[in-house]
């Protein structure tokens, strides 16, 4: 791991944000709900790409992230020392956001 993508402070509020201070110096803030709709595991990334055939010819789909009550993280735990596994309000649980995933969402997101 680099700089770039080891944490040295996680700091989780579990109806609101996560942030992350990396050991570069770069501090990273994420919304829950941004975290909720970038979740890294096959089903939500095929749902993210239907969606984006979808917008090319205009047809709406239900994207991860839309949601009838406010979404919450219900626990997270590290997953070595390489990423973190986050259980959602929504029953969903099956992403690990490895670090370096969470640079990178963060970067195309800001």
């Amino acid at each position: 791991m680099s700089s770039h993508t080891t944490p040295i402070r996680l700091d989780l509020k579990k109806d609101e944000k996560l942030e992350i201070e990396w050991q570069d110096g770069v501090v990273s803030t994420y919304s829950v709900s941004l975290l909720r709709s970038m979740c890294p595991c096959a089903i939500c990334k095929e749902v993210r790409n239907e969606r984006e055939i979808s917008k090319k010819k205009s047809l709406l789909t239900i994207l991860p992230g839309n949601y009838s009550t406010p979404i919450a993280v219900v626990s997270a735990e590290l997953v070595g020392n390489y990423a973190l596994r986050i259980e959602w309000s929504d029953q969903h649980g099956s992403g690990i956001y490895s670090f370096e995933y969470l640079r990178e969402i963060i970067s195309r997101n800001s």
